[in-house]
Parts: C-alpha cells; structure tokens; sequence
C-alpha cells in the first residue's frame, strides 16, 4: 500500500487506515462480545492498513482494550492513534483538558493498549474552561517524556457562520493557531467526504500549507455512501444513526443520487462505491489519510483496496458534478 507522511513528526503511515470505533461503541452494544473485530484488525494489517485510531471515550475504555488485544504479538505493525479529553457520563459527554488529567488519561491509555508509547495522541475536543494551550503543552511534556510520539487534533464539525451562514472550520484554525505556537502539530482529524466536503474550503488548505496531515474521519458518511444502506430501514437503539438527522428516511432518500453516481464510477473501474469514495479522499492532497470505521474484516479488506483505485479526470468531474448533498438544515 502507498505510505503517506503525517506533519512535522513525518511519521509514515499506510494511505488508508481504520476507524476502530464501530467495533465496540456507538453502532451496536453486541459488538463487544466475539472476535469477529480482531479479526478485522488483522485483515487490515495483513492488507497493508496500519493506522488504527481509536479513543478512550470509545465504551468508554473497551475500544483501547480491544485494540491492545488484537495488536498482541503485532504491535510493530501497527502504527496507534488514540485521544484524550473527553469524559462519557450516564447522561452527557464533558471535555476535561486539565493537565493533570491529560497525563494519567495517556498513562491508562497506554495500559489498555499495551503499549510502551502512543503513535499519535489527539485532544478529542478542548476544554472550554481550560486555555487550550495548557492542555497541548501537558500533550507536548507527554512527547518529550517518550510516551507520546506525535500530537494531533480532532476538529469539531464545520459549523455555520453569523455573518454568511455558510458552514466553516474558522473555530478549530484558531485553535489550531494557538497550539501550533506551544508544540508541532502532525495531524488534524475531521469529517471529510463526497457527502460532508466543508473541510475543503479552509481546513485542509490550513494543513496543506504547513506540512500537516490530515486524517478523514466519516469518509464513508457513517456507511451510508458504501450503498448498502436503504432509505427508511432501522437501526438498533444503540446505533448513533437510529438519532442522527442524516439518517432519517427523508434525507437517505434525498441523498440517493450521490450514491448513484459513486456507483456509476465504480462499475467501469471494477469496484464499489466505497472505495470510489475512499479514492475520492485520498485524491484530496497526499497527506490525506481517510480512516474508515468497520467491524467487520471483508470490509476492511475491500477499504484498503482504494489506496489501489486510480480515479481518472472524467470520473473526478464526474463525482464533482453531483447534486450537493442535503443536509437537515437544508
């Protein structure tokens, strides 16, 4: 598989990785039982897939425990991105950046993981009562402490501007901005597909202009662009869908088209939507790295195989030429 480089670390990292979150939270409460998902782990590494992110807040715990296991006896392989910075309730979910709790957050990470040190190490949101900039420099001490090898950031969503209405990133460049000037910056981590492209108007330049990797988060929009999903079916009460608005019948069945065409692509290439939509990221800038959530290994498989799919000039006009996706706010 390509390897692509993440920021000023240039840490080099296979250009697809895998989102481990569906795997034990947020999709389905019995998917922490079995070892369907470890398999699917090391289907990915023996296809080259060696970025595995994951976050604490993930069960919470069970994700980095799973994680830890599946990568027993292959640690070298792996290349490790977990986050700190949030803290799940019975009823809400708190940002908490106190330095204090930034370093035994990573020394319990590395516990469930087993492992000496984390690849890349992400605040998972900043803490408003907290300057950001204490938060990353906690971070940094965790580097220099050899525990942490990189740092990175997880943007929160695009969101609308008072002046235009226009949806944008300009919150997460400012901190950006602010934590650039306490520690390096190797990655940020936000929403980036055919369905959800906003991160291409500031964000991504931002990065592209100073050598900052990029992870895609949701480059499959939550599964629904993998064709697979069909207008109106349910999903289980544990699922994050079962609540999202993307997902109500109105906006699967508005969205229909954009999966239309990823499949017309797909069909003269020989492959699914998904992975035209995974190639549709990666061609997005070489420091792009999407990292598609699965549990399941034939998935797994079938992602690692877009880091192979050459999209020509016509299918990328092609694809840009598609209805822009609604949205509920729409």
């Amino acid at each position: 598989m390509e390897r692509r480089s993440l920021g000023a670390a240039a840490l080099a990292v296979g250009a697809v990785g895998l989102g481990c979150m569906p795997m034990s939270w947020a999709y389905s409460a019995s998917q922490q039982r079995g070892d369907r998902a470890l398999r699917a782990v090391h289907a990915a590494l023996d296809a080259g897939v060696d970025l595995l992110d994951t976050a604490d807040m993930y069960g919470p715990f069970t994700n980095e425990l799973l994680v830890g296991r599946a990568l027993k006896g292959r640690r070298a392989e792996a290349f490790v991105s977990t986050k700190c910075g949030l803290l799940v309730g019975d009823q809400h979910i708190v940002a908490n950046g106190r330095p204090g709790y930034v370093r035994r957050a990573c020394d319990a990470s590395l516990r469930r993981l087993q492992t000496d040190v984390i690849d890349l190490y992400q605040l998972h949101r900043a803490d408003p009562e907290v300057p950001v900039e204490e938060t990353w420099g906690a971070m940094a001490e965790l580097v220099s402490a050899g525990k942490v090898r990189a740092l990175g950031l997880c943007a929160v969503g695009a969101r609308a501007s008072r002046r235009s209405g226009a949806r944008t990133h300009d919150g997460t460049i400012r901190q950006l901005e602010r934590v650039q000037q306490v520690f390096p910056v190797s990655a940020v981590q936000a929403e980036l597909s055919v369905w959800s492209p906003q991160a291409l108007e500031s964000l991504l330049p931002w990065c592209a202009a100073r050598g900052v990797g990029f992870l895609a988060a949701m480059p499959l929009g939550n599964g629904y662009l993998t064709g697979t999903l069909t207008p109106g079916q349910g999903f289980e009460p544990e699922d994050l869908r079962a609540r999202h608005p993307r997902f109500t019948a109105e906006m699967m069945a508005a969205n229909q088209p954009l999966v239309v065409g990823l499949r017309r692509v797909a069909e003269r290439h020989g492959a699914t939507p998904a992975q035209v939509a995974l190639a549709w990221v990666l061609h997005q800038g070489p420091q792009v790295v999407p990292v598609p959530g699965t549990k399941r290994e034939d998935w797994a498989v079938e992602n690692a195989g877009a880091s192979g799919l050459a999209l020509t000039e016509h299918d990328l006009a092609e694809i840009d030429r598609l209805p822009a996706p609604r949205e509920s706010w729409d």
